[in-house]
């Protein structure tokens, strides 16, 4: 017999049992589901992140309270040992912003207050998060503006109610006009749109510019009740004077928070944004991949009483010819296309749950976790279909006859 033939003698026998052999796959296409849904989440997340880290400015300096590189080794990366104590223990003011713009020979600094509120116009509400600063916002960061403009000193000065819109935002409050100059409720208070960002095509995260909206820093102090600053931002003047600027940074702050802050590049933020994210991605689909361990033991368990099912079949096959070998691969065969089968629609499954979260969560299906779920799960089938094989081929064909 050749493997074409044993190929459609499998395929018959799973035709005969289609609901067991569907609800056989099952446990596999749970599995490879999971593996690549998760894998996208996390992949689509990371990317999405980096990239807002990325459109602001390639020459910032993120000074933030705590000790964050008490967390990472001196190569960059986090180490198990890693202590997070003291991080988030001090608080910065706006003073310390002054300070550093007092210190600094070739960078500007500014605030950063973060936050989240609710946007009202009608009976349009949409979630976003608020990113806070001063007059020199414009300066430091990337800011393309599809209409209007930036706050300015006078309003940052006044804690004036303006706003400026991310581009998804304006269209969802105002999907029948322009949003400039209009007014838009923020926590309950009258905001006045001054202006509207390009769209950036970020994702769904939160913090692409496009789901986000800025206000000046005192704004958002009283929309939070605090004068604590989330963090600090200093843009040096080139790629060069980022050293210099650390150094600064590090001789203006070290007598008042000793070694309770953190200076930090961008670079250096996002490698630590990516070992964290690549470390959450990869545990969680490892803790997927035991749903795929559990469907293929379910390939096994269900092949063994296949086994046990057709042993006169099998005895009758054997009396007329068919080897050892022949019987082995037919039930091989058999645990192989329940696996791949599982697999494929596992796959399809996975890309369309990553297709439906990305309308609100960033995605991206990655073609190496395809790829691993799929090889995977067919390595499932023939790891455990390989036993209830070898049981089925060692049958006595007479004592196969006998059986009833």
């Amino acid at each position: 017999m050749n493997l074409k033939e044993s190929f459609k003698i499998a395929l018959r026998a799973l035709n005969a049992n289609k609901a067991r052999a569907i609800l056989t796959m099952l446990g596999v296409i749970i599995g490879v589901s999971s593996v690549i849904l998760l894998v996208s989440i996390g992949t689509g997340v990371r990317d999405d992140v980096l990239g807002q880290f990325n459109s602001l400015g390639s020459n910032l300096i993120y000074v933030m309270p705590g000790n964050y590189e008490q967390m990472m080794s001196g190569s960059g990366q986090m180490t198990a040992s890693s202590s997070p104590m003291g991080v988030g223990s001090t608080k910065f003011t706006y003073q310390d912003v002054e300070l550093l713009n007092s210190k600094l020979t070739r960078a500007i600094a500014i605030p950063f207050v973060e936050g989240g509120v609710t946007l009202t116009n009608g009976h349009e509400t949409a979630q976003a998060s608020f990113m806070a600063s001063d007059a020199n916002i414009s300066s430091v960061m990337k800011t393309d503006l599809s209409a209007g403009r930036m706050y300015n000193r006078a309003e940052v000065t006044g804690a004036s109610r303006v706003i400026v819109l991310g581009h998804s935002l304006a269209t969802k409050l105002f999907p029948t006009g322009n949003a400039l100059g209009r007014l838009v409720r923020v926590d309950g208070q009258n905001f006045r749109v001054i202006g509207v960002a390009a769209e950036t095509g970020g994702g769904a995260t939160g913090s692409s510019t496009d789901s986000a909206v800025q206000i000046p820093y005192t704004t958002g102090e009283r929309l939070v009740s605090s004068k604590d600053l989330s963090m600090i931002g200093v843009s040096a003047q080139s790629a060069e004077d980022i050293t210099l600027t650390q150094t600064q940074i590090k001789l203006a702050m070290r007598p008042k928070y000793g070694s309770e802050f953190s200076s930090m590049t961008q670079d250096q933020i996002l490698g630590m944004v990516d070992i964290l994210v690549n470390t959450m991605t990869y545990m969680l689909a490892g803790i997927a991949s035991i749903s795929l361990l559990v469907g293929g033991i379910g390939i096994m368990n269900i092949m063994l009483v296949s086994v046990s099912e057709r042993t006169r079949e099998i005895g009758i096959r054997k009396a007329v010819g068919a080897r050892t070998y022949d019987i082995l691969l037919q039930f091989v065969i058999e645990a192989l296309v329940l696996s791949i089968l599982g697999g494929g629609l596992g796959i399809a499954f996975g890309a369309l749950g990553a297709w439906l979260i990305s309308f609100v969560l960033a995605t991206k299906v990655t073609l190496w976790s395809v790829l691993v779920a799929f090889f995977f799960s067919a390595g499932i089938g023939v790891f455990f279909g390989v036993y209830p094989a070898y049981k089925a081929s060692k049958l006595d064909p007479i004592e196969a006859l006998r059986y009833e």
